[in-house]
């Protein structure tokens, strides 16, 4: 995307920053330059120089809200059809943001929180993952989206073309995989479709005029340490999970004996490590095309 409007591409991100104990989600930019290369990333501002950030009454930590504002996704678009990019915005609890642009570049400091009706715009699940596109081919602007229960969802823009935005609730696209039970062997070839944590992409990827959307998860493939069989493999893991209930039980129970409490991380610590005595773990996770009918 051009968001600063110099003919260049650029890149635009999400991120957060943890800061004497306050959390926020930033917007980096990384420039595009003549050459096809990239200036070094840098924070987003709004028209009064200050960081775009989505604000929040509480402190991490305290209160209701304090994770909103972890930026999960902006996508830039020409939302309410003004000319100027705007940025949509999705955030951890899975809701969504509006920035207005005010020129090249430029953005109000302050968002709108984006609404299906008079309820806030909500994928089911977490991690709002916005891809703003006309979907249905009707002449507005519509929101696909990822979620952290995996899938892709869709909020239909019932506008129509030159109308201000009207979105219904999110809907499945496409049905999230089936729950995987932690510390059971899982292979590539066990994985039939998308798992949890979806981040989608669309476009128009087989050239034959349909859209079509790319669909990223996230997965740890599990199998059993070398030199042990998958019965040795079971009975292990089997123990172990059960060793990790009564430790998060414990914690529970000790919910204000701090002593306990601090014995009890102790013990999550300790099997934490232990699961490499019995099991290989590989943090990964796949790319899935669905080309449009």
């Amino acid at each position: 995307m051009d968001i600063d409007r110099d003919g260049r591409r650029d890149i635009l991100s999400g991120s957060y920053s943890r800061q004497s104990n306050d959390m926020a989600g930033l917007f980096q930019v990384l420039h595009g330059k003549a050459d096809g290369t990239f200036r070094k990333a840098e924070v987003l501002n709004g028209t009064d120089g200050q960081p775009l950030i989505i604000p929040v009454r509480s402190k991490p930590g305290k209160g209701d809200d304090w994770i909103n504002n972890i930026c999960t996704r902006p996508f830039a678009v020409d939302w309410d059809g003004d000319g100027h990019l705007d940025l949509v915005v999705g955030n951890f609890p899975g809701t969504f943001y509006l920035f207005r642009g005010q020129g090249p570049g430029k953005f109000l400091p302050k968002p709108e929180e984006m609404k299906a009706g008079k309820e806030p715009l909500k994928v089911k699940g977490h991690h709002g993952d916005p891809f703003v596109i006309d979907w249905d081919g009707d002449g507005d602007l519509d929101i696909l989206s990822g979620s952290s229960e995996g899938g892709v969802q869709w909020a239909e823009n019932r506008a129509g073309p030159g109308k201000p935005p009207r979105l219904e609730p999110f809907r499945t696209l496409i049905e999230h995989g089936p729950s995987i039970e932690y510390g059971r062997i899982l292979r590539d070839a066990d994985i039939k479709g998308p798992l949890s944590d979806t981040r989608i992409w669309v476009d128009d990827v087989n050239g034959d005029g349909k859209l079509d959307i790319l669909v990223g998860d996230r997965v740890t493939l599990i199998s059993p340490a070398d030199g042990l069989s998958e019965q040795d493999f079971r009975k292990k893991s089997d123990e172990w999970t059960k060793a990790s209930t009564e430790a998060s039980e414990k914690m529970q129970a000790a919910a204000n004996d701090e002593k306990a409490q601090t014995k009890a991380q102790q013990r999550f610590q300790e099997l934490y490590q232990q699961r490499s005595q019995f099991m290989k773990e590989e943090m990964t996770g796949f790319v899935w095309l669905y080309l449009r009918k």
